[in-house]
């Protein structure tokens, strides 16, 4: 096999990934929102729910505590956050 058939192959294969990937009801990619809220708890959320207005669409008690040490970041929440933004969850509850 030929080096430009192997970069052919390798192009399509990504795309077939990232087509691939998991989305939520909104269209948006759900792995990437775990990687936000790993990033910082509620971050997820806020990208799932289309960004915008950080009152209505980011869900405030996990951003806020989430700055509280082992409990937020790291801790707690951003396995919460992640888990929940990793399902397509935008809610706002602190436990499972």
């Amino acid at each position: 096999m030929s080096a430009g058939m192997r970069r052919v192959m390798m192009i399509v294969l990504l795309m077939a990934a990232v087509v691939a990937a998991p989305r939520c009801a909104g269209a948006r990619n759900t792995t990437a929102a775990m990687w936000l809220s790993i990033a910082h708890p509620g971050l997820g959320e806020w990208y799932l729910k289309g960004w915008g207005n950080f009152g209505d669409n980011c869900p405030q008690n996990k951003f806020w505590l989430g700055f509280v040490p082992f409990y937020g970041w790291p801790g707690y929440l951003q396995v919460k956050s992640a888990i929940d933004a990793k399902h397509g969850l935008t809610n706002d509850k602190l436990t499972f």
